[in-house]
């Protein structure tokens, strides 16, 4: 089940990417973002002024520019702009705010800040506690005031030099921070290398039998790795065109399809899912209505239950593709080249073009085939897999001992060479497709002042991955309550991270050691006692 040879071709970056197209095809239709079509000619006068702006601030190839922007035009030019100029692209999850958004700013060492006037007022909360930011660049019209860094605003940067800036990264150097959601102290920077990138690309191209007649749509965000790979990466390996919309929305999503001609989405398990159980038959193919699937050939999820797949399969005639495993740090390790066949559950074959996957114990001893165990790999080719964590060399040494890098994830190889899934060894969770960092979580949660301990874990979902509860003790003669606690998170967490269920108890149950047996908390679940935010007609914007 090995992809075909042609996937070996030489080391390359991003910026030879954007070349390439702007000598085959600079003025066919590129990327669709919101509703603004672009050209890669278009995307390269942007990015080489922004690129240049930056070099005329003081920045140098290597230093690294920020960004806090929701999936838009200006999301994808400041990522270009970055990445142009051989600085390395930070884009930040725009839920982030308070200590999610002053760690990530001050932990990148980002001397530059792109964001939207929608988000100014988070960064100006943090800005003096993140000592080497000195340029803001501010999208809209809102302004800006600090005494430790310098205002610019966004149209005004683009008015830059528009030359193609002479500096030519090399496959090894840094294009993208993605942060990791932390799972036993904050989150770390993946440092990704521009032939990851590339690589990574064309990995996912492969199991989509992706040609030039695609055109690959996506709601998901710019600061997540996929939509910069398969979106805006992928008409620049493959030719052809994408469209990345703001979010997703069932109601939408059809209409969406015709508008752009997709054939192939990139989505979510929790997206498919709803797709699957949407009731409004016009939209079945052959209704005759006009947002019937006309183009769509192919639904890419995961994760994606069995009984999903075959829903989205017989009810939309199209293909899907769901067999894939990976993390940030090393992407595909299991995969489904086109025209194989996955096993139910399974998460596609093993990678073994690109990496040697193996199943340890906790002494990394290998176990055999249908044995669960630690999912650990090593790259079989270069920089097919991160370059360590930012500015946390232990980390790095830690997760790669015995030069076997350590997933965290728990995980079988059958007889034919198939990957399953199993479990999260580390202490996260997953939830609407963002990782969640317990740790951190419990960390904002004990500077409430009124609980004496906090418990962060995961309820599994109807929507196909984790509801996030805190089970919590309170101090002694504390009257709060748990929607209390909820409101008071709502100020300080990401939405993503937002409580669904909470509950207090008198104690905690633990270890011999006083360790908190979190797995005896997920077993119980929501119990009689829970309070569930989705039932107390709370409603927050998820922004």
């Amino acid at each position: 089940m090995a992809a075909e040879s042609w996937i070996t071709e030489p080391q390359t970056t991003i910026t030879r990417l954007l070349d390439d197209r702007l000598a085959s095809a600079p003025d066919d239709p590129y990327i669709d973002v919101c509703g603004t079509a672009f050209t890669a000619r278009e995307v390269s006068v942007a990015a080489y002024a922004l690129a240049n702006t930056y070099a005329s601030l003081g920045l140098v190839p290597g230093d690294r520019v920020a960004s806090v922007i929701e999936n838009s035009p200006e999301a994808l030019l400041a990522w270009w702009g970055a990445v142009s100029g051989g600085f390395v692209a930070v884009p930040i999850n725009t839920a982030y705010k308070a200590d999610y958004l002053r760690h990530q700013l001050a932990d990148s060492g980002a001397r530059v800040l792109v964001v939207h006037q929608d988000f100014l007022d988070r960064a100006l909360a943090v800005i003096d506690d993140v000592p080497m930011l000195e340029h803001v660049i501010v999208i809209g019209d809102a302004a800006g005031s600090a005494e430790t860094v310098t205002f610019h605003a966004w149209d005004d940067v683009l008015t830059g030099n528009s030359t193609r800036p002479s500096h030519e990264p090399k496959p090894s150097d840094l294009g993208t921070f993605v942060y990791t959601g932390g799972t036993t102290g904050p989150s770390k920077g993946c440092m990704l290398s521009h032939h990851y990138h590339s690589a990574l690309t064309r990995q996912i191209g492969v199991c989509w039998g992706r040609t030039e007649h695609d055109v690959v749509w996506t709601p998901l965000p710019m600061y997540h790795f996929n939509a910069l790979v398969t979106a805006v990466l992928g008409p620049l390996v493959f030719g052809g065109r994408s469209a990345i919309s703001r979010r997703f929305s069932v109601s939408s999503f059809w209409p969406e399809m015709n508008r752009v001609g997709a054939t192939v989405t990139s989505t979510l398990g929790t997206m498919a899912y709803l797709l699957a159980h949407d009731v409004d038959n016009a939209r079945m193919p052959g209704s005759g209505q006009p947002e019937a699937n006309t183009t769509l050939r192919l639904i890419g999820a995961a994760p994606l239950p069995e009984e999903i797949d075959s829903i989205l399969r017989s009810r939309f005639g199209v293909d899907t593709f769901s067999g894939a495993y990976g993390v940030t740090e090393a992407s595909l390790i299991s995969w489904q080249p086109a025209g194989n066949r996955n096993k139910p559950n399974a998460a596609g074959v093993i990678n073994d073009e690109y990496f040697d996957v193996r199943i340890f114990d906790d002494d990394d001893n290998e176990l055999g085939r249908n044995t669960d165990g630690e999912i650990v790999i090593r790259p079989k080719r270069a920089h097919v897999m991160f370059e360590g964590y930012w500015g946390r060399p232990e980390a790095t040494v830690e997760t790669s001992r015995n030069w076997w890098y350590h997933t965290g994830d728990i995980g079988r190889i059958d007889d034919d060479d198939f990957l399953f899934f199993v479990d999260r060894k580390a202490d996260y969770l997953r939830r609407r497709g963002e990782n969640i960092s317990s740790y951190e979580v419990e960390r904002i949660l004990m500077g409430h002042g009124q609980l004496a301990d906090a418990a962060v874990h995961a309820v599994p979902s109807a929507l196909t991955e984790d509801d996030l509860k805190v089970t919590a003790t309170r101090i002694e003669g504390s009257t709060l309550t748990e929607q209390d606690l909820y409101l008071w998170c709502v100020d300080r967490l990401p939405y993503f991270a937002l409580p669904r269920y909470v509950e207090f108890r008198a104690e905690l149950p633990r270890s011999p050691v006083g360790r908190v047996l979190k797995r005896e908390l997920r077993a119980e679940g929501a119990t009689a006692q829970t309070w569930d935010a989705d039932a107390s007609g709370i409603v927050i914007e998820k922004r």
